[in-house]
């Protein structure tokens, strides 16, 4: 059975940073693409950044907040834990969210082009709080 939990969200002050952690089970964190999304109040969930490729190859999603994301958002992957993270810098009043780890657990079949949209990921953790504010 797949299995994601995501940890490391909480209350952070502007211009902080914080480091989520999404620990996965049933599954290698290295078979599938695997990433980070996001959902406000009042807004639709969104893509911040995936691993689309063994070799680790990012893809950031295109968001109203792709540009920042780019400059302050990284996700690191150790194969050894089976376990994925989320470095978020600089970070901003705007991207108060619950923050979701998710793969697509090979849904998508061979020859695919993996992207960062909800829509194309299949198992999903229960999210975790990120609070931005003074």
């Amino acid at each position: 059975q797949m299995q994601l939990v995501e940890s490391g969200g909480g209350l952070v002050q502007p211009g902080g940073s914080l480091r989520l952690s999404c620990v996965a089970s049933g599954f290698s964190v290295d078979d599938y693409a695997i990433g980070w999304f996001r959902q406000a109040p009042g807004k639709e969930r969104e893509g911040v950044v995936c691993i689309i490729n063994s070799d680790g190859t990012t893809e950031y999603a295109d968001s109203d907040y792709v540009d920042s994301e780019k400059g302050r958002f990284t996700i690191s992957k150790d194969s050894a834990k089976n376990t994925v993270y989320l470095q978020m810098n600089s970070l901003n009043v705007e991207d108060t969210a619950v923050y979701y780890c998710a793969t697509d657990g090979g849904s998508n079949g061979l020859g695919y082009r993996m992207g960062c949209i909800p829509y194309e990921y299949e198992y999903w953790g229960q999210g975790t709080q990120v609070t931005v504010s003074s």
